[in-house]
Order: structure tokens, then sequence, then C-alpha cells
């Protein structure tokens, strides 16, 4: 991936009616890019991928492609090409003939789409036999495989893609993402991916970009927003956390933390008059029943409640423990260090301030 911008939108904004769908937008998307944009329903990703795509036109704004403004050039006459969550497949045609259609009313030859398309089934892993089969014949991967097929027959410079795999089975829709990972990586071309699943787009992507009633609420890799948060949207929206807020320059007494006087004055929210401090279930522990060694170092905050939920989750358990103040925390281990005490059990947890981050608060 280069450090040239291939896409650049600045200032889009959509209104239907009374409705502002995006509030004056900024992008960068660079060459060669993958990047997933993630948010509930009606943060206003499908309005941004319809104004990319041509469906639909901006309000205000636009949008560059390299040095060329495109939101005013019809949808067909863009460089671009979009993956639907239906496909679109014409099922009265062969696999070959799917793959073809973009070349034919091209005006490609013939013998040059057929080419093409055998070279593309490759690409996609599909054996060239499937050439001649219906598309009506082929599994959901199989389907999936000939639209992507279908999209790079165009040789466009940016992939739109609208939720490809919600449709698919877990097991294939792990396998799928595998493999438009690796598609990405091969062709070398820009990925522009909508979902609704955080999990698909931490999968595959360079950058995720986090919408919130049509504004982005953090544009940064998956590691960044997953560790440094900028809002408590984010930080809930990326999956359970635990939050405690902060109050004048100190932990809020009403969250039952007790923290070490060994972390006074090194403490993240020192200062702050006003904020949220997150720690993630996996880096919060239990400490033993009967007390820390002499050699065991103590953790910077800790925390007592009963035990009152697990869930197991395959390789990892996550548990639900009630504090004495109230609320609830959420503790997340690998299966062979599972908690073994019975439900209602009095638990001491404990997690160092370098696995905290804090959320300032205006």
């Amino acid at each position: 991936m280069t450090e040239q911008p291939i896409l650049h939108i600045a200032g889009l904004y959509k209104q239907f009616g009374d409705f502002v769908a995006l509030h004056s937008i900024d992008l960068k998307v660079m060459e060669g890019e993958f990047l997933a944009i993630v948010g509930p329903s009606g943060s206003g990703k499908t309005t941004l991928i319809r104004l990319l795509v041509g469906m639909d036109e901006p309000t205000e704004g636009t949008i560059w492609l390299r040095n060329r403004r495109i939101d005013t050039v019809p949808a067909n006459q863009r460089p671009t090409c979009m993956v639907f969550q239906s496909l679109a497949l014409f099922p009265h045609m062969t696999v070959g003939q799917n793959i073809e259609f973009p070349l034919k009313i091209r005006g490609v030859s013939p013998d040059e789409r057929r080419a093409r398309a055998l070279e593309l089934l490759d690409l996609l892993r599909l054996p060239r036999n499937y050439y001649g089969k219906r598309v009506t014949q082929c599994s959901g991967g199989e389907r999936q495989r000939v639209a992507l097929a279908r999209a790079l027959a165009f040789d466009p410079e940016i992939l739109f893609f609208d939720e490809p795999l919600s449709a698919l089975d877990y097991r294939l829709r792990k396998t799928l993402e595998k493999e438009l990972k690796d598609l990405h990586e091969r062709t070398g071309k820009t990925f522009i991916y909508i979902t609704h699943s955080l999990e698909e787009a931490m999968a595959m992507s360079d950058r995720i970009a986090i919408m919130r009633q049509g504004r982005f609420e953090q544009i940064a890799p998956a590691d960044v927003i997953y560790s440094r948060p900028v809002s408590r949207f984010v930080a809930e929206f990326m999956g359970e956390v635990n939050l405690f807020p902060v109050r004048g320059g100190s932990l809020s007494e009403a969250a039952g933390l007790a923290v070490a006087p060994s972390a006074m004055g090194r403490a993240p929210f020192d200062g702050v008059p006003r904020g949220t401090l997150m720690v993630r279930p996996e880096n919060v522990k239990f400490l033993p029943a009967g007390g820390l060694g002499a050699d065991d170092a103590a953790p910077d905050i800790t925390l007592t409640g009963r035990m009152r939920a697990a869930f197991d989750l395959g390789s990892r358990i996550q548990y639900e423990v009630e504090p004495s103040h109230g609320g609830r925390i959420v503790v997340e281990t690998l299966r062979e260090n599972r908690f073994g005490g019975a439900m209602g059990t009095e638990v001491t947890l404990g997690w160092n301030l370098d696995k905290c981050h804090l959320i300032a608060e205006d």
C-alpha cells in the first residue's frame, strides 16, 4: 500500500427531506487499502456507499478519485465496481457468461472475454470447468466467488462491498473472510467494505471507520480502535468492556475500586476533571483466594464482588461478576485458566494501569 490517496471525500453531506443522513464528512482512502466501514443500523454507511458508487447524488460536498471529481459522473462511467449482498448474478446464465458480462457490454471480443474469465476463475480458485456451469448449480460460496470474479472483470480501481457475506453460514463466512483478505493482497486493489459485523472488519481490514449518526466517530487500525477508543460509544461498539467514571481527577467512589498507593501519581486520570476509565475483560484477572504470595506484585487496581455467571465461548470463558457496589464486571480467561469456584463465590479482581485507557469527556 502506497501513501497516495486514491479516494478523497470532502464535506460530503446528504439530506433526505428533513432528515440528514450524512453530516459533511471527510475521508481519505489510500491506494491499495482495505477499509471497512462499520456502524449500527441508521448510522449512514449505506447512504455513504450509494454516494460513492453513484447510485445517489450528494446534497453537498465532493468525491475525488485521484485527481478527478466523480460525484457528478454517472455510476456506469466510474472506474469502480460494487459487490452486493444479493450478489445480483444472472440465474439464466452460466458462470462464464456472468463473469464475461461486463466485458461483453464494453465490446470485448468473445475470445478475449473467455480468456479473461478463465484467468479470473483461476484467481478465485474455481475449477476452469465451472465456466459452462449454471450459476444455479453453484453453492453459496461458489456464487460469492463468481460475483467477485465478475466485479474484477471490470478491472476497477476500487471495489465496494455491501455486506457480501452476511447471508452465509458462519463457517463459510470465516473461510471467505480469509479468501477476501488473500485476494486483496494478491490483486493490490483498493477495497472499501461495508459491514455490520465488527468481527469481519477486524479480521480483514487495514483500517476501520466507525460511523454513528451520519458521522465518522473514529478511523484507525483495528488494534488502535479496540485498545484506544476515542469515545464511550466506540469502546462499547468494539465488544465487551468495563467502564468506570472518573470525576475530579480520581475514580468515582461509587465504582468500589481500590487504587494501590504505588499507583498514585501515575494514573492516566490524574488531573482529569471528567472521563471514563476503560479496561477490557481479558485484562482483568482473578486474584488468589488466599491473597497474593510474598513474591507476587500487587495490581494497581482491585475490586471485590460475587461470581454471577459463566459463559463458554469455546477457547475462552467469559464471567460476570457483581461488585459489592453494584453493577457488572466482565472477565474473560483462556479455557485452561477457568475459574474453579462456584457461582456466588466472593472474588477479588485486579488489573494494572498499563492495561487501562482513559476516555476523556468534554
